[in-house]
């Protein structure tokens, strides 16, 4: 069953992961892990699995834990910006589709990744931005913390009930969940991982989105701060 609120006259909102969910990244990052892992000598098969569990400083911990954390973030943040310049990118059939249909206002971005770097994967995959993006340096504590999608809807002077998270990951799944929000699993994220719904992919998943978030609610109501 799905737990979906009811209309009652407010505004939903739709809050997206990213990398994974609106758009295919993953070669993109397997090929980060694997030059950074190469750089200090590691396995970078190892290396990508517990990269995908934790964010990239329990990664280090890890991997290298008698590698200077600084340097390790440093060198992993230059090959990812390097990535987003010269990386193949394509967003996932549909995605263009869905943010261009969603009312302007109503929909954000909460990932784990840094802002300019989603900027850059936008503009070359041609997919809209939208007024707020939470990301990696907004937070203390990211998924599976509740912290992301709490601070987006804080943002947003949404309800927790009123929002609809969209994740590819069980971390981003979790996230959404302990934030109390209702959460569709798209691209793999099985609905054995908690999710209210699962699709297989996010093209069988627009039309629901579309129809959870109505082209015209009341004006005024939760506007962005």
């Amino acid at each position: 069953m799905t737990s979906e609120p009811e209309w009652a006259g407010r505004k939903r909102y739709v809050l997206f992961d990213v990398d994974g969910t609106l758009i295919d990244a993953v070669s993109n990052q397997r090929r980060v892990w694997a030059t950074w892992a190469e750089r200090y000598g590691l396995d970078a098969d190892e290396v990508y699995r517990v990269a995908l569990r934790t964010r990239p400083v329990g990664t280090f911990a890890q991997v290298a834990p008698d590698r200077d954390p600084g340097e390790c973030l440093a060198v992993l943040h230059e090959l990812e910006d390097e990535d987003v310049r010269s990386g193949v990118y394509a967003a996932f059939d549909g995605a263009s589709e869905l943010l261009h249909g969603l009312p302007p206002g109503s929909w954000a971005l909460v990932t784990s990744n840094y802002e300019h770097r989603v900027r850059g994967r936008f503009l070359r995959t041609g997919l809209p931005v939208p007024e707020l993006i939470v990301d990696a340096a907004a937070v203390d504590e990211g998924k599976p913390s509740p912290e992301p999608y709490a601070r987006a809807a804080a943002a947003l002077g949404a309800a927790p009930e009123d929002c609809l998270v969209i994740e590819d990951a069980p971390s981003g799944v979790r996230s959404g969940l302990s934030a109390g929000m209702t959460v569709w699993g798209v691209n793999g994220a099985t609905a054995a991982e908690g999710a209210h719904r699962h699709f297989a992919d996010l093209r069988e998943a627009v039309p629901h989105i579309l129809a959870w978030a109505p082209s015209n609610p009341p004006a005024g109501i939760g506007r962005p701060a």
